[in-house]
């Protein structure tokens, strides 16, 4: 039987006291408090055994990250190795699994190939935020745009991009096709300020027939503001089992046509205002 001078000496009657104390939810700091206990060894050696409340153990966010590392661990991996797979700490890594098994020295081969792959990831990160600032910086550039702004930028978008009228083939009529939505939303909103309404525009998807149409054409749909049930029927691209498609997954969603109707007097304006632009440079104007 252990015992204690002064007010600790009945150990086992404390003890009994603690563990009934436990038993009923409360944390150290509440049985400390109530069995006027201001010794830490004592009551740690009090409690031995005697599991705390669920309460009290805090939530770790690291859970998942630590059950992972112990798993990478497990499967011979090194701390770097690991630090890589998961983006934490070393010591934190160190920590969680330092009761496992150590994996085989990597050569040194190994070693310089991981060292190389850090460097590269460093540089790739340092590369990719230099590009977004650039990116930054020049949109903040634009400022506001005037009608005319839009108006120049719509005829050479129009001219880079739209259908246009042939010696060979006659095609006077306003049709422009585009994978990129911003290019979409630019080339609309050029319409509408040339006075184009709503009612004049006809769309369609074109799309390769293994990809997945109906969510291609709910996205333009939804892009331009129209029911889907809107779109002229959408043009299918026939696979070809021996090309190999790079603009496949969840971000492929074809092109969208724009058509506007009854255009021949806009499409000759249009090539006319291209001409304008074009003659400023070839007469030496500018």
């Amino acid at each position: 039987m252990t015992t204690l001078p002064g007010k600790y000496a009945d150990f086992e009657g404390l003890r009994a006291q603690v563990i009934a104390l436990r038993r009923q939810g409360l944390s150290r700091r509440q049985i400390r408090d109530r069995a006027h206990i201001d010794n830490n060894d004592l009551l740690n050696r009090l409690l031995e055994g005697e599991p705390p409340p669920e309460w009290t153990k805090r939530p770790n966010a690291k859970d998942d990250l630590r059950d992972r590392a112990r798993e990478l661990r497990l499967k011979g991996l090194t701390y770097d190795q690991i630090q890589i797979e998961l983006g934490c700490s070393k010591s934190s890594i160190s920590l969680w699994v330092r009761d496992l098994p150590k994996p085989d020295r990597r050569d040194a081969k190994e070693q310089a190939k991981l060292a190389a792959r850090k460097r590269w990831d460093h540089e790739l990160a340092v590369r990719d935020e230099a590009r977004r600032r650039t990116k930054a910086a020049a949109a903040r550039e634009i400022g506001a745009l005037t009608d005319r702004d839009l108006f120049m930028v719509g005829v050479a978008l129009y001219w880079a991009e739209g259908a246009k009228d042939k010696p060979y083939d006659r095609r006077e009529n306003v049709a422009f096709i585009n994978s990129d939505a911003g290019v979409i939303l630019t080339y609309r909103a050029w319409l509408k300020l040339l006075g184009v309404q709503d009612e004049h525009m006809r769309y369609r998807v074109m799309i390769h027939e293994t990809a997945d149409i109906e969510s291609a054409e709910r996205y333009w749909a939804d892009l331009v503001g129209i029911d889907v049930s809107t779109l002229q029927r959408t043009t299918l691209k026939k696979h070809n089992p021996r090309t190999v498609r790079k603009n496949t997954g969840e971000e492929y969603r074809g092109c969208l046509v724009i058509r506007v109707s009854r255009s021949s007097e806009l499409y000759r304006r249009i090539e006319g205002w291209w001409s304008g632009i074009t003659r400023l440079f070839t007469s030496g104007k500018v």
